[in-house]
């Protein structure tokens, strides 16, 4: 069962890839096997991390729980076409609650700790700071003051603050560049981890 579980991971991981040549049927049947294995998987992880251990077992200790053991059956009546409408009212309860959580995290988590980085003392509180810390203060600054200023459309953008602006133009694409690359390097990094899979573990070329 292990070669046989090595033979199919060498199988789905090429015919995934097999996408870079060209749409065809491995590719196809790789993928729906890849997202129907990925919904069972969560389908079970929710059942008995949700339903099961707090739903079930906690009830009784917690009548709130009951508000979303309702909202979760109202969702499924959208399986029936009849009154498939009433499972708005539940999304739209989620989708609000989901959205109102995640904008007070990334508040916290984005805005206020830029505004916290940005308002540093550039020579430190006791004018201790190394060379290299005073220097990526003063970066901090001036790219966060002229990244506001290029997003100031009152003001024509030129003369002094015209060139400001395009100072933010420059640390914006350096910005952006660099988030760019993390997600190229997060991407290279899953593909040599198969790579090495096929190479080591399957093919045995690499001890």
């Amino acid at each position: 069962m292990e070669q046989f579980g090595l033979w199919v991971a060498a199988f789905l991981t090429l015919g995934i890839y097999s996408f870079l040549y060209r749409d065809n049927p491995w590719y196809k049947l790789s993928e729906a096997i890849f997202v129907g294995v990925s919904a069972g998987y969560w389908v079970v992880v929710l059942f008995w991390d949700n339903f099961y251990s707090k739903f079930w077992l906690g009830h009784s200790e917690d009548p709130w729980l009951w508000v979303g053991a309702v909202l979760g059956f109202l969702m499924l009546l959208r399986l029936v076409p009849k009154i498939g409408w009433i499972s708005r009212w539940p999304l739209a309860f989620i989708v609000g609650a989901t959205a109102g959580l995640w904008m007070m995290n990334y508040f916290a988590s984005n805005i206020m700790a830029q505004v916290q980085n940005t308002v540093m003392p550039l020579f430190g509180s006791d004018f201790s700071a190394s060379f290299t810390a005073i220097v990526s203060n003063l970066v901090i600054v001036v790219g966060t003051f002229a990244g506001l200023v290029y997003f100031f459309f009152s003001k024509a953008h030129t003369g002094a603050f015209g060139a400001t602006a395009r100072v933010g133009i420059w640390f914006i694409m350096i910005t952006f560049g660099a988030s760019f690359g993390y997600t190229v390097m997060s991407r290279m990094s899953l593909l040599i981890g198969r790579i090495d899979f096929l190479l080591s573990d399957w093919l045995g070329l690499i001890q």
